[in-house]
């Protein structure tokens, strides 16, 4: 499993881009928000990937952020929802955007993106309802820190032991709250633990 890329950005089209580790170039499937905000061709990039392999191709998708892939993938894990239309999705819908729509059960914002209609938009609304709260939103339903800072992943770790991404989030924000805004991942993942095992 691909799961980071740095290197070289070789190209970049509409929907994807070429990014060259050491000689081999790795096309990757992006948003449109990973697109805008990769840099210029022949800057160097750090690239977050998913990688899926089915019967008839192995593609890989680029993402500018841990959160936005955590997101990926959590729109994958809904039935008739691809690499594509999540994709489509992270392209119109920023992460805040996307918690308030599926909080509300917004699906006529849901289904702006291409290839979404109203019944999928209501399936993801649904399905992910309760899984989606704790990766951007914290305690009492405040913005969490901003994607790929300290404490989005040091709740993501925490999510990825086995807690639930909301009691990963609360345990995050009482740690950053005690240690303060400048805390390292390190200090954050232990104190964390300390309050989500109370």
């Amino acid at each position: 499993m691909i799961a980071r890329l740095t290197g070289t950005l070789a190209e970049a089209s509409a929907d994807a881009l070429v990014i060259d580790v050491g000689g081999v170039g790795y096309l990757a499937l992006a948003s449109a928000r990973t697109l805008s905000a990769i840099g210029p061709v022949g800057g160097q990039v750090m690239l977050f990937t998913e990688m899926q392999v089915r019967e008839d191709a192995i593609t890989l998708f680029g993402f500018g952020s841990s959160g936005e892939r955590d997101w990926f993938r959590l729109l994958t894990s809904v039935q008739g929802v691809g690499g594509r239309v999540a994709l489509a999705i992270l392209s119109v819908l920023a992460p805040d955007e996307l918690v308030r729509a599926i909080s509300s059960g917004d699906k006529a914002m849901i289904s702006r993106a291409n290839g979404v209609g109203p019944k999928l938009a209501q399936r993801i609304a649904m399905e992910l309802k309760d899984k989606a709260g704790g990766i951007v939103l914290g305690p009492g339903g405040a913005a969490a820190a901003p994607k790929g800072s300290a404490s989005a992943d040091a709740a993501s770790a925490l999510a990825n032991l086995g807690f639930r991404p909301a009691e990963a989030a609360t345990a995050v924000a009482l740690a950053e709250e005690e240690l303060g805004a400048g805390a390292s991942l390190d200090a954050l993942v232990r104190l964390a633990l300390r309050k989500a095992s109370r």
